[in-house]
């Protein structure tokens, strides 16, 4: 048994299939595919159910996955601790991020760091705040951006910074609310909406703030891509609550949600009060200018 194929076979259960695997590992889907069949028979069972349009654990992948998981994540603290001898000329960096984070420039503060720091590989992810949680608690995720359910951050997580997004209404163009300026939520009671995924911290955050208005939505679409979801407004499908900066950035109508003012939470989170992984503990310092708080999320360190 190789490390490397025990990274392939994690590869397919953390991205959900063979194809988005093998992009992430930068290798081509036969190659990653030929090295989880070679595991499968050193080990003497299929770790994978093929049969479906979503490949899904096995009962023996399922009994895999966590000692595969222990034993990446003692070879990444091995990784680790030859980096911080090395001075960041090489190691490995992972980030979690929900897909609508619109807060913070992840892409230009990654761009940052990289230039600080060429030899360090960056390892992004995107995902639902439970995955990203996971994640983040399993050694596979150094640092995450996340939005979680409640205002206490869950055991095992430690939060560096945290960010208040407003949330706004969408519309197409030429709605009948696309200039009213402000509108009560209550009052959308009629209107087709188009849902974010469910488990995401904006659904999340969208269905909590409808509960507490009274308002039952009629979701005419659900998605898994907020661009899609942008399109399917822009379309005129239906309307959606975003966080202002999506509205903004497509150039459609942001109407302010009045009674009460929406918004939500965004936490940068670790394992830690400090990375035992230099470069991620680099990264941290980068992103939050040198401020973390490791206290939790007991300062704002910005706005959306």
């Amino acid at each position: 048994m190789e490390l490397r194929q025990l990274r392939h076979f994690m590869a397919v259960v953390t991205h959900g299939g063979f194809t988005a695997a093998a992009r992430a590992e930068l290798i081509v889907q036969s190659a990653l595919s030929t090295s989880v069949r070679n595991l499968e028979r050193e080990l003497g069972a299929e770790l994978f159910d093929r049969t479906g349009r979503r490949v899904v654990l096995t009962e023996a992948g399922r009994a895999l996955l966590p000692s595969a998981r222990s034993v990446l994540a003692g070879t990444e603290a091995a990784r680790d601790a030859v980096a911080a001898v090395t001075g960041l000329v090489t190691g490995r960096v992972r980030v979690g991020t929900i897909q609508t984070l619109t807060c913070v420039d992840l892409a230009a503060e990654l761009a940052s760091y990289h230039r600080l720091w060429p030899g360090v590989q960056i390892s992004l992810r995107e995902a639902t705040t439970p995955e990203l949680i996971a994640g983040v608690r399993a050694g596979e995720l150094d640092l995450a951006y996340l939005a979680p359910d409640a205002a206490e951050l869950p055991d095992g997580i430690v939060g560096f910074a945290t960010w208040h997004e407003d949330l706004v209404l969408i519309t197409a163009p030429d709605h009948r609310l696309a200039s009213a300026g402000s509108t009560l939520l209550k009052d959308l009671a009629d209107e087709p909406f188009v849902e974010f995924r469910a488990g995401t911290g904006l659904e999340t955050a969208v269905r909590r703030l409808a509960a507490h208005c009274g308002l039952e939505r009629r979701i005419t679409c659900d998605v898994t891509q907020i661009r899609l979801l942008v399109d399917l407004v822009r379309a005129g499908i239906g309307v959606a609550v975003v966080p202002r900066r999506i509205g903004q950035d497509a150039g459609l109508p942001c109407v302010s949600i009045r009674q009460p003012e929406p918004g939500r939470t965004v936490v940068l989170v670790g394992r830690a009060p400090r990375p035992r992984n230099p470069a991620a503990e680099a990264l941290l310092d980068r992103l939050t200018g040198g401020t973390a708080d490791p206290a939790g999320t007991s300062g704002t360190a910005g706005t959306a």
